[in-house]
């Protein structure tokens, strides 16, 4: 309890205190400074600043009236690190797609909130979370193998990759943006750290004696078709898995892009038709080939219909087909893109290649239309990229025929010098 209460003379609100704790006096002083009113009720509302001397006290409480006056006073906020990227989640994180919430909870429960969770957000400091980073770097990711003697499953610790720590950084940075913009800090600490340079990962289309020996192994296939369709137009896989029949137009030669089949887990609806990546619609100018190959696929899959009879659970009558999905299952519900990967190691593995993907083939188309002398902002448009600087950024270096084409016209150049 309080023992004495004295008002320095001269100097404003500002006391001296005695209390009472555990039957020992500690002496202290403290003032108080109006920092604004309350919006709702109009009251005055107060900050208390404590200091071992008046001079102390008095220093900080001309500093507060001063902030006050020129309008730059901030009350930083009492919440942690955890707490706000709880509340993150649940108030600002609206205008993100859903995989993407899905991703940044994943590293945020994994990395950032065992690391810094329980700091509080004022006190979060640039050095912390450069010390954080660092961490992930050095033993940031926990491996389970098993143990060759004992059989028994064992964990150990390995450094995250650079494009990691910077997705992590990427996260850090956008829900501390959220709480300087709403005033819980002043300044985001995270936009005063070095991030580790992030070497760009090498693509690997096939070959084209790749790309026979794959057309080879699919023929017959069960999802011959729908590898044949990303291969030949660059579509992601879940453009192609969630493809519709009204947006195919067999007449133009077109096809239409404007959703994807996303997996979601049961919870949360399962599979569903979602946005494309970068909510850019596009239309395809398709090679015969393709739609050939789309046609062959609307017969088979209405050979499908009859022969699975009441069983089928796709579209019910030609109405319904226009809207319906262009790959089914012989049930007619749609591929899971789980078996669709597994399928396609098989044949990878059966033409030499066991480490490519399913996304691989997209890779391959972008780099045979460059070959193919397709202008960069063709190639972009049928990706469905943002801009052609990013198409360049991530294809333009990787065919060694256009480099020889490059090299070829150059020397063509200088021969005509002579």
């Amino acid at each position: 309890m309080a023992k004495e209460t004295r008002r320095a003379q001269g100097t404003g609100s500002i006391y001296k205190k005695t209390v009472t704790r555990s039957g020992k006096e500690y002496t202290y002083w403290e003032a108080q400074v109006t920092t604004g009113a309350d919006p709702g009720t109009g009251k005055q509302i107060r900050k208390t600043y404590t200091g071992k001397t008046q001079k102390e006290v008095r220093e900080k409480m001309q500093a507060a009236a001063v902030a006050v006056q020129n309008g730059d006073f901030f009350e930083p906020s009492k919440i942690t690190v955890g707490a706000w990227f709880d509340l993150w989640f649940k108030d600002y994180c609206g205008d993100k797609k859903y995989l993407t919430v899905k991703q940044y909870q994943s590293m945020t429960d994994t990395h950032i909130r065992p690391a810094l969770g329980a700091v509080k957000l004022s006190k979060l400091s640039a050095p912390q979370i450069q010390g954080f980073y660092n961490e992930l770097q050095r033993t940031g990711r926990t491996v389970k193998e098993k143990d060759k003697e004992t059989g028994k499953i064992v964990t150990r610790q390995e450094p995250l990759s650079a494009k990691t720590v910077k997705n992590i950084h990427g996260i850090m940075s956008k829900a501390l943006s959220t709480a300087v913009d709403v005033g819980y800090i002043k300044n985001n600490p995270a936009e005063r750290v070095t991030l580790p340079r992030v070497e760009k990962k090498e693509i690997c289309p096939l070959t084209d004696a790749q790309v026979k020996a794959f057309m080879k192994a699919c023929t017959g296939h069960d999802y011959e078709r729908v590898y044949k369709l990303i291969l030949f137009t660059g579509l992601r896989e879940g453009e192609a898995l969630g493809l519709t029949w009204d947006c195919v137009d067999f007449d133009a030669g077109t096809i239409k892009i404007v959703k994807q089949l996303q997996k979601r887990p049961e919870r949360d609806g399962g599979y569903t038709f979602a946005p494309l990546k970068n909510d850019k619609a596009r239309t395809i100018t398709a090679a015969p080939f393709v739609i050939q190959l789309l046609r062959e696929q609307e017969k088979a899959q209405i050979q499908q219909r009859l022969k699975a009879g009441e069983v089928w659970q796709g579209w019910q009558d030609a109405e319904e087909r226009k809207t319906g999905l262009v790959f089914t299952r012989d049930s007619g519900r749609h591929l899971d893109v789980t078996m669709l990967y597994k399928a396609y190691k098989k044949l990878a593995e059966q033409i030499g290649v066991p480490d490519s993907r399913v996304h691989d083939l997209r890779h391959t188309y972008a780099v045979l239309s460059l070959q193919n002398g397709d202008p960069i902002k063709t190639v972009q448009d049928n990706l469905g990229h943002a801009t052609a600087a990013f198409t360049l950024d991530v294809y333009g270096h990787v065919s060694e025929k256009m480099k020889e084409d490059s090299a070829a016209r150059m020397q063509a150049y200088i021969d005509n010098l002579a």
